[in-house]
């Protein structure tokens, strides 16, 4: 599919529809008191039964707000990326006689929405939704999506009321930030809503600062103040959450303007100087995310070859991409940003040079007579996903410059999530040479699972099959050391090794806009994926 701007315009003009709002809040009328209403960028409402789908949004809203993690987030120091701290896990070390196996403490007098008891059994329950394909609470459809992360666990045992003890297949020194992706949710509701996770998603129960009382499939979910969170420092301000999904930035944008929602995520680029003349508060602030092209680096893609993948890089022009988004993000070279301690020192430092994609090209067989052919997915919107459609028309003007000639193939952001999970030989990648999905450095790992050879998918994230056995080398014991001096030296040295073998297009690094009402006090962006909602109050 080839893109036309004129074409784009339509598109957005005819799809802003506004989508059904609760009785409460219909247009014209005010919000209630401290009620935060928010336009996601979502298609579809994220799954409400503690595996939230819809990427690292699904997460953000409907994810850490009414489910603990047995380690949750730190969203205090936003200066910095944010860290791991306690959650339902108390605390956690490796075995001093065997660097497998992690033992966990489990916080006592907690209680789950539903009233009932947290403990160590709920914790043994809701790892079998997720490893245990033989268990009753086995999460067919959703347990990939915590799987393809924290594959690297083995054996989960309670030793007693108070302790749980993890065993990895491997030597894993980064695991408690992994676990961060399971949320805990109630064995009893789940039982008593007919051990189905669909019925639990309809009336869930979690142990959250926020506990979900209303999902209207599709449209919105509600969530209200859980008054007693055991976290007394974190119960909301708010009263009431309510999450919308609108894919379309020009549905969301009006509804903002209308006074509908309070706040939206990734405002277009070029509605910022309007909104901040007409009142409304931007927000932007880094976070640990990457804009790639993931590119297939099979026999039967043009990206298997070095030359190619080095060619596409620098055949882009960051700074005039990054002048489009109106400032909302940065060039990216790198999965990290060059002032992370992590980036290395790589030989090839990727500018916009077109005479050098070119000479690369023709080292690679390839010009005026034969131009490169390839097929990239990309989504119409999505978490992390900023504006795709755009910016992708933007980087084909520059791919046709050099030589490439790139076709799009435009899918839903679900139907990409599932891509990226698949090997891209799969039916699912739709023979394509790339796919267009953000993606993160939220934690030490994050290499290990985007380009190591045993983290080629379906297993984890490297879709491309990216194969180098001496960064997956450097990876395998960076994540068996505990002394993060070495953790250090041996990632940069990956990381270096990643650039140049260029297994992915660089593309940018997201600012995290989001645009909101003036009456929306104490948020405090965090260097994450999600965020501190309970901070927040409405003035």
């Amino acid at each position: 599919m080839t893109l036309t701007r004129r074409r784009l315009i339509a598109a957005a003009a005819g799809s802003a529809a506004l989508p059904a709002m609760p009785a409460a809040i219909t247009p014209g009328m005010a919000a209630p008191p401290q009620v935060l209403r928010i336009g996601m960028t979502a298609a579809d409402l994220p799954t409400t039964h503690g595996i939230p789908n819809n990427g690292g949004e699904g997460f953000r809203f409907l994810g850490y707000p009414p489910y603990d993690s047995v380690i949750n987030w730190d969203f205090t120091h936003t200066n910095e990326l944010a860290d791991i701290t306690p959650g339902l896990f108390t605390a956690w070390k490796i075995d001093p006689a065997n660097p497998l196996r992690w033992i966990c403490d489990v916080r006592q007098g907690v209680k789950f929405h539903d009233g009932s008891d947290f403990n160590a059994d709920a914790v043994i329950f809701n790892f079998g939704r997720i490893f245990d394909e033989k268990s009753p609470q086995y999460d067919a459809p959703a347990a990939p999506i915590v799987r393809a992360t924290v594959s690297m666990v083995d054996k989960y045992e309670k030793v007693d009321d108070k302790t749980i003890v993890i065993t990895t297949h491997y030597p894993f020194s980064f695991l408690p930030y992994l676990l961060t992706r399971i949320l805990i949710v109630s064995p009893t509701q789940w039982a008593k809503t007919g051990k189905s996770w669909a019925a639990f998603a309809k009336n869930p129960s979690g142990t959250g600062p926020f506990r979900i009382t209303k999902v209207v499939l599709g449209q919105y979910a509600e969530m209200t103040r859980n008054e007693d969170y055991w976290d007394k420092t974190r119960i909301p301000k708010l009263e009431k959450l309510i999450v919308y999904p609108m894919p379309e930035a020009t549905t969301r944008v009006a509804a903002l303007r209308s006074g509908q929602v309070d706040w939206i995520e990734v405002p277009p680029p070029d509605a910022i100087p309007s909104l901040k003349a007409a009142g409304f508060q931007i927000s932007l602030w880094p976070y640990p995310h990457t804009y790639p092209y993931v590119l297939n680096c099979l026999d039967s893609s043009p990206f298997k070859d070095v030359r190619v993948r080095q060619a596409i890089n620098y055949a882009i022009d960051r700074a005039g991409l990054c002048d489009l988004l109106n400032g909302t993000a940065k060039p990216a070279v790198g999965l990290y940003p060059q002032d992370n301690p992590l980036f290395g020192k790589p030989t090839n430092h990727y500018t916009h040079d077109p005479a050098k994609a070119k000479a690369l090209l023709a080292e690679a067989g390839y010009g005026p007579n034969k131009p490169l052919k390839a097929k990239i997915m990309i989504s119409t919107s999505g978490s992390g996903q900023m504006v795709p459609i755009p910016m992708n028309e933007f980087m084909q003007e520059n791919f046709k410059a050099v030589g490439m000639d790139i076709d799009f193939d435009v899918v839903e952001w679900g139907t990409m999530l599932v891509a990226v999970r698949a090997a891209p030989s799969s039916p699912l990648a739709h023979g394509d040479d790339g796919i267009n999905i953000s993606l993160s450095f939220t934690d030490p790992s994050s290499m290990f699972r985007y380009y190591a050879k045993d983290s080629y998918s379906p297993t984890n994230y490297n879709w491309g099959h990216w194969d180098n056995q001496a960064a997956t080398n450097l990876l395998h014991k960076a994540q068996a050391t505990f002394d993060k001096n070495q953790q250090d030296t041996l990632l940069a040295q990956a990381h270096a090794m990643v650039v140049d073998g260029a297994p992915w297009l660089f593309i940018v690094h997201d600012l995290n806009p989001r645009a909101m009402s003036k009456k929306v006090a104490g948020f405090k962006p965090a260097q994450s994926w999600s965020q501190d909602f309970t901070q927040i109050s409405i003035v």
